[in-house]
């Protein structure tokens, strides 16, 4: 019996690795495919040495590997959102918006030309299906999970992926991979946004944004300092405003709790639980629903608005367009602009999510509309 071909994204790392050698034993014949996304020396992820990490796992396994460069694919739509968010002011994402204009899109792609029907990739996530709709759920290693950056996907994606790592502990994956062998077994995983690598992250996102100087102001409208461009900040931040120093009757650090981009001004307050911090409603645009959009309004999910964040209860309502006002049942900190907010249900169904536009400051005379 001829067995079903199904192509798998080879990262290099242990996790995709492993899920090559998991389909394998399930009976597949499968192919892999390394993306290069990125050719830079001083990246995290460089593409040589993590192309020789998949190379050495294929040819253990006896299974083909395709090399494919989408760098410029990459800068093009992904990298560029990624300067142009920071010049909106905005908290870029770019590993959610990998996964849908890029890896999954290439993919779709190769499967059909290498006459496949299914692709897998290594991340930790499960896919269930419920009569004739799928739906993407949470991974069994909640501190893995990596739902959070696959919201994007839709029915077209998620029809004919799989994701073997979806029901298996990081620990078991890096256990699987020394039994069999595999030069990877004790490779560090890759953390932050690997194209800036080692650097700093202002020094790098310098190199391609002009900026200007402007002012620190407290929320009181004092003038604290001055800073680089407010491209280098984000809501909620502490470390790099300069202003550590000064003496105040509180003696407490200070946080960017506000940007006004089009004046050039950062604002802060001073306590990490000062209430210019926090939010209960927010604003999200450009939502996708990997089902289909609910028909009704109100609805309560389960939400995290950053990857490492728990799940907190909310309530979503419809604006207009692909707009909609996300009301959570406590207060939220340093809910940040540009980042993305990814809806649950109890049982870790991901119903989908968007890009966070805007939150209210009750704390600072900034509501938003009910």
């Amino acid at each position: 019996m001829r067995k079903e071909k199904i192509i798998l994204g080879m990262s290099g790392g242990v996790d995709s690795s492993v899920a090559a050698l998991l389909l394998q034993k399930e009976g597949y014949d499968v192919e892999g495919i390394f993306m290069k996304n990125w050719d830079d020396k001083h990246a995290i992820c460089s593409a040589e040495d993590d192309y020789g990490d998949a190379l050495s796992v294929a040819k253990k396994l006896d299974i083909p590997l395709h090399k494919i460069d989408y760098t410029k694919s990459y800068k093009d739509k992904v990298f560029q959102q990624f300067l142009d968010d920071h010049i909106d002011g905005f908290t870029p994402n770019p590993d959610v918006l990998c996964n849908k204009e890029i890896k999954f899109e290439v993919f779709q792609k190769y499967a059909k030309d290498l006459k496949a029907k299914k692709i897998a990739t290594g991340h930790y996530a499960n896919r269930k299906k419920v009569g004739s709709i799928h739906y993407l759920q949470k991974g069994n290693d909640l501190s893995k999970d990596q739902s959070y950056f696959l919201y994007q996907l839709g029915q077209k994606e998620l029809e004919n992926t799989i994701f073997p790592l979806g029901n298996i502990l990081k620990n078991d994956v890096r256990k699987i991979a020394k039994e069999n062998s595999l030069i990877n077994h004790n490779k560090k995983d890759s953390t932050g946004i690997c194209f800036i690598g080692e650097r700093k992250y202002n020094d790098f996102v310098g190199q391609y944004i002009k900026t200007s100087k402007g002012d620190i102001i407290s929320i009181d409208g004092e003038k604290l300092g001055t800073h680089n461009g407010h491209i280098y900040f984000t809501i909620g931040q502490r470390k790099g405003l300069g202003i550590g120093a000064r003496f105040t009757s509180e003696d407490k650090p200070w946080y960017v709790v506000k940007k006004d981009i089009k004046n050039n001004i950062v604002f802060v307050a001073q306590g990490e639980d000062n209430p210019a911090l926090f939010s209960k409603k927010i604003i999200v645009k450009n939502v996708n629903w990997i089902s289909q959009k609910p028909k009704k309004y109100p609805i309560k999910f389960y939400a995290k608005v950053r990857y490492r964040d728990e799940d907190k209860e909310c309530s979503v309502f419809y604006l207009e367009g692909n707009s909609y006002l996300v009301k959570f049942k406590s207060n939220q900190k340093a809910i940040t602009p540009g980042q993305s907010i990814v809806f649950y249900d109890k049982n870790g169904i991901c119903y989908g999510g968007g890009i966070i536009s805007k939150r209210d400051i009750p704390f600072l005379g900034e509501k938003l509309d009910e």
